[in-house]
């Protein structure tokens, strides 16, 4: 069951000017080490970090919270599963709220999907309830 639903739309010129004002203070508030290093290695590396913010504000709507109740951005992030597939990493506030969420005798697994046609970047998150 669908237990959590969420999307986002970013500016990747926005997120450009925001690298570009900001740099590091920007991008060590936002982004885990891992987004940041994969971000890092992409030649237009601000449609990689538009994609990965667009994913962050999709995740904290499907958790139902938005950036309150204890969700901080880092709290999310974009990781790979080894098919190579986008899902979210949680922890801390984050985390806590996805096990809330999650109804007894269910596991959560996170959806993700993200685009970019330049100048968008945009993500899909969904969040099903597994029975165990």
């Amino acid at each position: 069951m669908i237990i959590g639903l969420g999307s986002d739309l970013a500016d990747i010129r926005r997120i450009e000017k925001t690298l570009e004002r900001f740099g590091e203070r920007f991008t060590n508030r936002i982004f885990t080490e891992t987004e940041q290093r994969r971000s890092e290695r992409k030649p237009d590396k601000a449609a990689s970090y538009a994609k990965r913010f667009a994913a962050k504000e999709a995740c904290s709507k499907a958790l139902g919270t938005g950036f309150r109740r204890g969700v901080f951005w880092r709290d999310m992030g974009v990781a790979n599963m080894p098919s190579g597939a986008p899902t979210m990493a949680l922890t801390n506030g984050a985390l806590k709220r996805l096990q809330e969420i999650t109804p007894a005798g269910h596991r959560a697994v996170v959806h993700v999907t993200l685009t970019d046609d330049h100048p968008y970047a945009q993500a899909f998150v969904i969040i099903e309830a597994v029975p165990e």
